[in-house]
């Protein structure tokens, strides 16, 4: 399918009522539509998509039509939201630690591509704590700097290790050495496949 057909597809599986905090609705995309619009359509369907879950199919679509048009970090972000559904959803608060305390002078990039360690309350044979790997992407920005803080959502490798979680609980983000962040759990949705 070409662009277009892909954000027509889409489309029309959101819910006729469903709106943005800024009453966007999908009367709106197909306005965009209209117009040959694809990338606004595209900007708007993906708010649409953080209203309420929407089914695979959507997330999908919009990931083969940001890859079309070449936008590289809507498809990103949509694939990311396609394996959500596939794995559950793990939102949390992130802080850094100074990078005088870490040794991490560069920012951590916001797109998913960061795959750093966790302890979240695992324990090796020898008692020390067993770390687990996880993608990591930040909400509403490009990058955290050290000593930075900011909502992010976090992709298992091993979902099954994650499972204990709970909002309110706090883990510990690792590069290879010492801890340089810790997060406050936020949200935890299991798969919704």
């Amino acid at each position: 399918m070409d662009v277009p057909e892909l954000l027509e597809a889409a489309s029309l599986l959101v819910p006729e009522g469903l709106a943005t905090e800024n009453d966007i609705t999908v009367r709106d995309v197909w306005e965009y539509l209209v117009q040959d619009e694809w990338e606004v359509a595209l900007g708007l369907l993906e708010e649409l998509g953080d209203v309420q879950p929407l089914p695979l199919d959507f997330w999908e679509s919009l990931t083969d039509a940001a890859r079309q048009m070449r936008l590289d970090r809507s498809a990103a972000w949509c694939q990311w939201r396609c394996s959500e559904i596939r794995i559950g959803v793990i939102r949390a608060d992130l802080n850094l630690r100074p990078a005088e305390e870490t040794g991490r002078h560069s920012p951590i990039p916001g797109a998913g591509v960061l795959r750093p360690m966790w302890s979240i309350g695992h324990r090796a044979s020898n008692g020390e704590p067993a770390l687990n790997i996880a993608f990591l992407w930040v909400e509403f920005a490009l990058e955290i700097p050290p000593g930075g803080r900011a909502s992010v959502r976090i992709m298992p490798l091993d979902a099954s290790q994650w499972r204990h979680l709970n909002s309110g609980d706090v883990i510990t983000m690792h590069e290879g050495g010492p801890a340089v962040g810790t997060a406050t759990i936020l949200e935890v949705q299991p798969s919704s496949e």
